[in-house]
């Protein structure tokens, strides 16, 4: 074994190491084994959005359809989405998006007995 070969696997070793350290910035967890040896391990990264939380999104965004089609009718709220989609191309996205849709009829069918 030449001393090239040392140093490439020294170097091998240290980025290793360094990635390791990058890994451990975020914060680590620590394990301690049966024969006493503790083990350090970087935490993993966490996606920003989980399922959850865009599903309850979702959710929300569907029942504030619901009510705002309960609160002002159909005929009138479909009204208010055809002259969004004549505006700019935001409001034409806003009105592609707050389109009535089965899910928030049936929010809205269910509220209106509520709120009367």
């Amino acid at each position: 074994m030449g001393l090239g070969d040392e140093k490439n696997q020294f170097k091998k070793r240290l980025r290793v190491l360094e990635r390791k350290n990058r890994a451990m910035e975020r914060g680590f967890t620590t394990h301690l084994r049966s024969d006493g040896l503790l083990i350090v391990k970087p935490k993993r990264r966490s996606f920003l959005l989980s399922g959850k939380s865009i599903l309850l999104f979702a959710c929300a965004f569907i029942a504030f359809k619901g009510l705002a089609l309960a609160q002002v009718g159909q005929v009138t709220y479909d009204d208010r989405i055809a002259e969004l989609s004549r505006g700019t191309i935001v409001e034409q996205a806003g009105a592609f998006v707050m389109q009535a849709d089965p899910a928030s009829q049936f929010v809205a069918q269910h509220l209106r007995t509520v709120l009367q």
